[in-house]
């Protein structure tokens, strides 16, 4: 489904602003378009839009090349360390003596400004998050012109933190490796902006969302939004719908509100008083209980129903309001209770009522300039998560709250999102500005997101509590306390409240990764916040050969792991030369900001695969960024799978593993990272195995003292009797050597359960004269209907090991038909020599829906 089946649901915005009114009601021009933009001392002025921002303005006019292109990150720093100021003149589209209140509206401001009409200030903003609302209805004229004046977000930053002279807030600066600015934590802005560990350094200056003026008279809908609740005792469903107005009439104005969901015969009028000044009518309409709900489900467990719901004002005073929304039914519960034979709690989503293993991976910005993420670009990333069998992604608190279009299109494909607060890696300020700062932002992003069903779960912050638990940051043991109360302060009396405040359908978290409940009991903090027997926990490993299931954590739930790779050749193409494709050239350096992330993944690949050795510099580049992703695929792959089949059992007090989203799905530019989906979209290797370990159904096997077991792993909702196939192949032919048939395997409803269990030796003696270096095992199930599960495999040895293998025999063939019709197709096969040796003789042909086979 493209865009234009999107669009209805676009149009009549579920979540957020107010919609448009009816004749009488209130006059919304857009400002976005063209402004014109200059610098501190006016030597660069050019026109940029709205909404964007400096960089991508000054690219458009040819003034810089590709930021993105080699060095550029470092070379074009002068850009966020000048201020910059955006302008326009604008008539003034109504009679302006006709309104009671006239507003200048920004949703987003990228960050630190001064806003000006007609040479008057407006105010100042210092949140990029938050939205922007100044009254200017006794400076608005005919002719108006309007600036915004920038400071540096690098500068606003480090005054802020030598303002605050009380303690240090670490860290100071993010690590040299990076490449970036300092004091991230001192500016409520993208974190990530001033650098991560996969992600380059563009403080941004900009109007990054829209930007508008309102007039209205007596009253103004500011936001609507409607959450789903089940009532068990009475079995009806209900909606709460929240209506945030500011009422500009010195009495309260009196009036009804009717609710009408035809396809459930529903229909309700309320009678409603607004209070003079900005407050809130909440009503509650009770669903028909002759009408058969349709409940929202999670991709892989039904569909995504949604109502169109039509909600008219009629007040005494004034206009009407008819606002189209949709309304969605669904239910969210954290499920923290003791388990049967283990310490501890358990951490689990019920969604409708039903247990649901979330899988899938992190979501990160999907660009550093945000006007370049667009529609397009969000539903190719999202709908490459959902064509991988995923059904979750967590957006992750060091980036940016997602557009409304991100979560309208998660809301439509299904896939439910862990929503971050934007507070990552880092300890914060908690004076009484800053804290009002946060509470504004608060307050409006879950105002303008909680209507979406995709949403499950708030979390306070990305590995803050960690952070303090493990001392990440030297804090002397006496100071600590300090650290802990603001702390406390922010993410539980500030952030907590106002969530449990403004939103009662879904859980909070303060951190993650956290201990849950037992977290809350410690005091918000846990001495360790990575207990598998509590909560979620992050694990990575890099030096431990990551094929060995049993280095990794039998947690309850896995919300961060992985390991690195590096895009295709294709792709690090665009932004680099010749003279840098090499694995150790400087580009490739820079362009790794994980402190020995290109050491650790040739360590990985060392332990199972001969690093190339090709004697064209070029081909070999491209075959040890081919081996990295080879590596990375199964890596993550051998992880994940053991999460899923640690489901439903307790080994030695751990397991009742229920999530695996591995870090991370996206990038942010083209580098080397933990990313699944490259910048721009490209399937890395692990995204096509992404497909197959996270398929509803699966064939899971893992080697203990050299026995093999094999569990069935099963996201469906009914027990299946089917057929285990066990194949054993030698490296040297494509056919098998012995086939084993299991029938009558029962494999259960969304669980892991075992169905195999044979000695590597026994299985190896039935099949001629294999051995663990000479042959392969493979292994799927198989069921009536034509219901059957991936091939899967296990390697009973090192790759660079393997005896037998050949030269690979490749064939690659690609056929072009309407593309309104079908996809692209595409086929690369070839042997496991390739990945024994170093690298595939082929040159893959990515295309979207491309498939890829590696056969034994």
């Amino acid at each position: 489904m493209g865009r234009a089946a999107l669009l209805p649901l676009l149009l009549v915005a579920a979540a957020g602003r107010a919609g448009v009114s009816a004749a009488g009601g209130p006059e919304v021009r857009s400002l976005r378009g063209s402004w014109w933009l200059a610098n501190g001392n006016g030597s660069v002025v050019l026109r940029g839009e709205v909404p964007g921002c400096v960089h991508t303005a000054l690219h458009r006019r040819g003034l810089i090349q590709d930021p993105y292109y080699r060095f550029n990150d470092v070379t074009y720093r002068w850009i966020s360390l000048d201020n910059w100021t955006y302008s326009r003149t604008f008539k003034t589209p109504f009679d302006d003596r006709k309104w009671q209140k006239v507003n200048l509206v920004f949703e987003g401001v990228d960050t630190v400004a001064q806003i000006l009409i007609n040479n008057i200030t407006l105010g100042r903003t210092d949140n990029m998050f938050n939205r922007y609302s100044f009254d200017i209805t006794s400076v608005i004229k005919e002719v108006n012109f309007v600036e915004v004046r920038f400071f540096s977000a690098v500068s606003y930053a480090a005054e802020q933190s030598r303002c605050h002279k009380a303690y240090s807030i670490p860290p100071a600066c993010p690590p040299p490796v990076q490449k970036g600015e300092c004091h991230a934590n001192f500016i409520r802005k993208e974190q990530c902006s001033f650098s991560w560990d996969w992600g380059p350094s563009f403080p941004t200056q900009g109007i990054w969302k829209d930007v508008r003026i309102e007039a209205y008279n007596h009253y103004h809908l500011i936001y609507f939004s409607l959450t789903s609740f089940f009532e068990k005792s009475a079995q009806q469903w209900s909606l709460e719908i929240e209506s945030i107005f500011d009422v500009v009439s010195s009495k309260p104005i009196a009036g009804l509100v009717t609710v009408n969901i035809p396809k459930l015969q529903t229909q309700q009028t309320f009678s409603v008083k607004l209070q003079p000044g900005e407050g809130s009518v909440v009503l509650l309409v009770n669903i028909n209980k002759s009408s058969t709900v349709e409940a929202w489900w999670p991709n892989g467990h039904g569909k995504q129903t949604g109502y169109n719901m039509t909600t008219t004002f009629i007040m005494e005073a004034g206009y009407q309001i008819e606002k189209s929304s949709k309304a969605y039914f669904r239910t969210v519960e954290l499920v923290q209770e003791p388990i049967p034979g283990s310490p501890g709690l358990s951490f689990y989503f019920r969604i409708n009522g039903r247990p649901i293993f979330i899988k899938g991976s992190n979501w990160i910005p999907a660009d550093s300039f945000q006007d370049r993420v667009t529609y397009d670009t969000l539903w190719l990333l999202l709908k490459s998560a959902a064509d991988a069998n995923m059904n979750a992604l967590r957006v992750w608190g060091g980036g940016v709250y997602e557009q409304d279009e991100f979560y309208d299109i998660c809301d439509e494909i299904g896939i439910m999102i862990w929503q971050d607060f934007m507070f990552a890696c880092a300890l914060y300020p908690t004076d009484q500005y800053y804290l009002e700062s946060v509470r504004a932002e608060v307050s409006h992003q879950v105002r303008r997101l909680k209507s979406h069903p995709s949403i499950i779960l708030w979390s306070g912050n990305n590995e803050n509590e960690a952070a303090i638990a493990s001392n990440w940051f030297s804090i002397p043991y006496a100071d600590r306390e300090v650290y802990i109360k603001d702390y406390v302060m922010l993410y539980v009396k500030n952030i907590r409240e106002i969530v449990l405040t403004e939103d009662k359908s879904r859980p909070f978290i303060a951190s993650s990764p956290t201990n849950g409940l037992e977290s809350v009991k410690e005091g918000w903090l846990s001495q360790n916040p990575y207990d598998t027997h509590y909560g979620d926990t992050h694990f990575y490993d890099y030096s431990n050969d990551c094929w060995n299931w049993t280095v990794y954590p039998k947690t309850r739930f896995a919300s961060e792991y992985g390991f690195q790779s590096w895009p295709s050749f294709s792709t690090i193409e665009k932004v680099s030369s010749t003279e840098d494709w090499s694995y150790t050239s400087n580009f490739s350096l820079h362009r790794q900001h994980h402190e020995n992330g290109n050491d650790q993944m040739l360590q990985q690949i060392g332990h199972h695969f001969k690093l190339p050795q090709s004697t064209d510099p070029i081909k070999k580049f491209k075959d040890m960024i081919y081996l990295t992703q080879v590596m990375q695929a199964q890596c993550i792959k051998t992880e994940t799978e053991f999460y899923r089949f640690s489901q439903s059992e307790i080994i030695r007090g751990e397991g009742h593993t229920m999530g695996a989203l591995y870090w991370q799905l996206n990038d942010i530019w083209q580098a080397p990272s933990w990313a699944s989906l490259e910048y721009g979209g490209k399937w890395k290797l692990l995204h096509y195995f992404a497909q197959n370990f996270l398929a509803p159904l699966l064939p899971v096997a893992y080697e203990d003292k050299g026995v093999l077991y094999i569990y069935g792993v099963s996201d469906l909702h009914a027990d299946h009797k089917l057929t285990l196939r066990v194949i054993v192949h030698t490296w040297s032919s494509l056919e098998p050597v012995c086939t084993l048939a299991k029938e009558g395997v029962t494999v259960k409803a969304q669980s892991a359960v075992p169905i195999y269990k044979e000695s590597i030796d026994d299985l190896l003696e039935r099949c001629r004269n294999c051995t663990r270096k000479s042959c392969v095992i493979t292994f799927c199930l198989v069921g009536e209907g034509g219901l059957q599960s991936p091939t899967n495999h296990h390697f009973l040895s090192s790759l660079k090991d393997a005896v037998g293998l050949e030269k690979s025999h490749f064939s690659v063939s690609i056929s072009h038909a309407k593309l309104l019709f079908f996809p692209f197709l595409c086929v690369c096969t070839h042997t496991f020599s390739d990945w024994q040796n170093g690298g595939p003789v082929c040159s893959h042909i990515w295309l979207p829906n491309c498939s890829f086979a590696l056969l034994s």
